[in-house]
């Protein structure tokens, strides 16, 4: 399926179904690098990610606690790998197309005494290499937490949370300004969210988190290549110029509510997260992370025609940010697993969306695979 945007914003849901053992590349596309330079990245980035499967794959223990140092370390690893071709086919079909996937789940636990150390780490990365399509990623997500807490009661602890989120790779809009153009709108730290938060952690049961605290910073941050213009300066050329387009056009910063002259929005207000983690049928593990932030401070609204200028709003507390990723992993043997992943985003700060692509909306996205995977 073909998504306008395959970025940190997840424009459209994408879905596929992969699992064949053999793969391969095609020249893909791009208006940013030289092609061989694409390339380059695309091959490194493949086997950065093979890298880390195969290291997991070649650990024999699986969920385990280390009684020298304290540690219980534990995830699920998955490689989903595909490739389709045809020739002379009459309804009609992609000549050559390759796809990949993989899924890093983790966490690294450590009690001292009273004391306790929580850490997560979710890394994915996917993408769809077609004949005539080109490279296009299809899941692309880093994402960590780490909890430092003090009990306070026997289920009930005092905690500093700090936690980062951000993406692998270049997204692209492939029709930008409706004239097939390919801009990018994100990449490695553009958009990149750090939120760090004092408050009280609950945990009821041993599969469940719920901290909350009514105060907390976050940083939204686009430092890499905050303006990030397709054309020289910004200036759409007169040929493509419509009212809808204006004559500049926006910083990358302004797509996720940044001053791209400050390149880091701070915001402050209440936070919530919620994890949870359980066996909950025979070889089913569900995997879920629910973040909430209320902004107390002022917003931002960009001004035409340059938007490198803006005026600042009253406070919309009521507009709750969400954060949503979900993880289902289906054992079927000792290395074949299905695994299904659902992420929903909110961010009031990214207007990208509506018929005049200046409004917020739910993005969602999902990826179903099969492949080699297993539980460490």
């Amino acid at each position: 399926m073909k998504s306008k945007k395959s970025d940190g914003g997840f424009k459209n849901p994408s879905f596929s179904l992969r699992f064949v053992s053999c793969f391969g590349f095609v020249q893909s596309i791009g208006s940013h690098q030289p092609k061989h330079y694409q390339l380059m990245r695309k091959y490194l980035l493949l086997f950065a990610f093979l890298f880390i499967t195969l290291f997991a794959i070649s650990q024999t223990d699986t969920t385990k606690t280390d009684t020298t140092n304290g540690w219980k370390t534990g995830g699920i690893v998955s490689l989903n790998l595909g490739q389709g071709g045809s020739r002379n086919w009459a309804a009609g079909a992609e000549d050559w197309s390759v796809s990949f996937g993989s899924i890093v789940n983790l966490f690294a636990n450590k009690k001292m005494g009273k004391w306790s150390w929580d850490n997560s780490l979710d890394l994915s990365f996917a993408f769809i290499n077609t004949e005539s399509d080109g490279f296009k990623k299809t899941d692309d997500k880093i994402y960590f937490v780490s909890k430092l807490g003090r009990a306070l009661k026997p289920k009930l602890n005092a905690t500093i949370l700090l936690n980062f989120r951000s993406q692998f790779y270049d997204g692209i809009d492939d029709d930008y300004l409706n004239q097939g153009l390919e801009r990018r709108t994100s990449n490695f730290m553009a958009p990149g969210y750090v939120t760090f938060a004092p408050g009280v952690d609950w945990k009821p049961t041993k599969s469940l988190s719920i901290f909350f605290t009514p105060i907390s910073v976050r940083w939204a941050i686009v430092s890499n290549k905050p303006y990030d213009y397709l054309f020289p300066g910004g200036v759409i050329p007169d040929s493509l110029k419509t009212p809808a387009t204006g004559d500049y056009e926006k910083p990358k910063s302004v797509l996720y509510g940044v001053d791209p002259a400050r390149e880091v929005r701070v915001e402050a207000g209440g936070f919530a997260s919620v994890q949870f983690n359980k066996e909950i049928l025979k070889n089913v593990i569900y995997t879920s992370k629910l973040d909430l932030f209320s902004n107390y401070l002022k917003g931002y609204d960009f001004n035409p025609p340059t938007y490198t200028t803006f005026t600042r709003t009253d406070p919309k507390p009521q507009n709750v940010d969400v954060y949503w990723t979900n993880l289902f992993a289906m054992k079927v043997n000792k290395w074949l697993q299905v695994t299904y992943s659902f992420d929903l985003i909110y961010d009031d700060d990214v207007r990208q969306f509506g018929p005049n692509e200046n409004v917020a909306a739910a993005q969602l996205r999902s990826m179903l695979a099969v492949g080699i995977a297993f539980k460490l």
